[in-house]
């Protein structure tokens, strides 16, 4: 039994909400997202009043009630306020560069790597060493986040390398020198 899917959720002003063959469109201020429902659950919109419902019930149905529901609830929420991702690349000669649509990674390697930046998403640089990922969509923004995180993972000895903001590094103590 999901106490998730159950919960109704509150669209707030200026974000609209609409339920099209199992298909429900989030507009509002920060863009527009689509997600498709499966054919067993309904989405009902009563005023500022979201709730999703329970046609059949069987496993798949009761797994994809409260999904649905917390995907719903993260569009409504990424349409109205955004969501944001923060990293820091710690290390020497370590440093991001936005220009246009590429963000390029200078981490210890031979030649600098670049990432296309996706379309809905921004990227800004605080300074050299962070950077602030922030778009609508949740999915995407955590995605290209992990990716930037891949290039050069923190390691445990001297915690060099990229690392979300607040993520705390456990330090391993290395060799310990013979008598």
């Amino acid at each position: 039994m999901s106490r998730i899917g159950k919960r109704v959720l509150t669209i707030p002003a200026g974000v609209s909400v609409s339920v099209n063959d199992n298909k429900v469109t989030v507009k509002g201020p920060k863009g527009e997202l689509n997600l498709d429902v499966i054919k067993t659950l309904n989405v009902k919109v009563e005023g500022t009043e979201l709730t999703v419902e329970k046609l059949k019930e069987d496993k798949f149905t009761n797994q994809m009630h409260g999904t649905t529901n917390a995907n719903i609830h993260n569009m409504i929420v990424g349409v109205s306020e955004g969501f944001k991702k923060g990293l820091e690349i710690i290390g020497v000669g370590y440093r991001f560069a936005v220009s246009g649509n590429t963000l390029t990674i200078q981490a210890g390697y031979s030649h600098p790597v670049k990432l296309d930046i996706p379309t809905g998403i921004s990227v800004n640089a605080i300074s050299a060493t962070e950077i602030e990922v922030s778009g609508a969509d949740k999915i995407v923004v955590g995605e290209f986040a992990a990716n930037i995180r891949k290039v050069r993972q923190p390691e445990p000895y001297k915690g060099k390398g990229i690392r979300y903001k607040g993520e705390h590094v456990r330090h391993k103590e290395g060799k310990k020198a013979s008598k």
